[in-house]
């Protein structure tokens, strides 16, 4: 089968199109065919090895040579013990703790995955399952007349994670660059900040929840932010930032009654399942940016490593 390999961590330039063997599922697992794959921040910061806890699979060297963990596509063969699906199953689902998406063939455990909702394209259902869990579970504090920010939010959760939002009945800010404000603009933010021009930490009034996809100011910062009451959560940033929001940031936070802290994601179907049902109903829209052939998965990775995606970035496979 053609795949996307890398043998270390570095730039997209270290990656290159290889002929590998077909994998066989195991027990408990799928053989997917995969017809799209699409391109989540974890996977640029698996590429580069940075962050460090991005190289907790491997501190010198990947253990997992094929990236890609949001997969769409039909599946191909199941291993002993799998009782969900069987050949010719249109699924999809976030392989995150075996990657493989960014090749013709991937295998899955069984409850990583979905079945594929007719209504939506391989391309679509790609998008969702990494993404739409962390902007479910990061907005599930949104409520009707709370002030919500979401910084990142012309990405691939940001996008989800405005819409979820303004659709709960809050009043949304988005936080990105400024080429992105037209389009944070029309997934309903009420007002839109140019990260890096406007300090969104010293507007007032302050904020009933923030959601933080790229992290990486003091959790001194972080709690100015936030009103009385209000929550903080991070997915992501550099690993100082990350300790220093769950040490200090807890502790300063509670002394002043605020909540801050690291959104910890659950994986799985039963937590993008309400996305997908929201997608499908036409309450939520998905954005795809681009898509990308299978020979160019490093210039797809680029696009969003370098912050220039709008919404989803899709790799189509077959």
């Amino acid at each position: 089968m053609k795949a996307v390999v890398r043998e270390r961590y570095g730039p997209p330039e270290v990656m290159r199109l290889a002929d590998l063997p077909v994998p066989s599922p195991a027990q408990g697992q799928v053989r997917v065919r995969v017809v799209a794959t699409s391109v989540n921040l974890s996977d640029w910061e698996g590429l580069t090895g940075s962050p460090g806890y991005a190289r907790l699979g491997g501190l010198r060297a990947p253990r997992r040579h094929v990236l890609g963990s949001d997969i769409a596509g039909v599946v191909d063969e199941v291993g002993d013990g799998v009782t969900r699906f069987r050949p010719g199953d249109e699924v999809y689902g976030d392989n995150l703790a075996l990657m493989g998406g960014f090749a013709e063939y991937a295998v899955a455990a069984e409850a990583a995955l979905a079945t594929k909702p007719p209504e939506l394209s391989f391309a679509q259902a790609s998008t969702l399952p990494q993404a739409g869990a962390i902007a479910v579970q990061g907005t599930r504090w949104a409520v009707p007349g709370a002030r919500v920010l979401v910084n990142g939010a012309g990405g691939g959760s940001g996008s989800f994670a405005v819409q979820l939002a303004v659709r709960a009945g809050a009043q949304v800010t988005g936080v990105d660059h400024a080429r992105k404000q037209d389009f944070m603009r029309s997934l309903g933010a009420h007002e839109v900040l140019d990260h890096a021009e406007q300090d969104f930490t010293r507007v007032r009034p302050p904020y009933d929840l923030v959601l933080d996809l790229v992290a990486y100011r003091s959790p001194f910062a972080y709690r100015r932010a936030l009103a009385p009451g209000g929550t903080y959560r991070c997915v992501g940033g550099n690993v100082r930032t990350l300790l220093e929001i769950v040490t200090v940031g807890v502790v300063a936070g509670a002394l002043t009654g605020r909540s801050l802290g690291v959104l910890l994601v659950k994986e799985g179907p039963a937590h993008f399942a309400e996305l997908a049902d929201l997608c499908v109903a036409g309450e939520v829209a998905i954005h795809i940016d681009r898509t990308f052939p299978l020979d160019q998965v490093p210039a797809a990775l680029a696009h969003v490593g370098e912050g220039r995606a709008l919404g989803k970035v899709v790799v189509e496979v077959a």
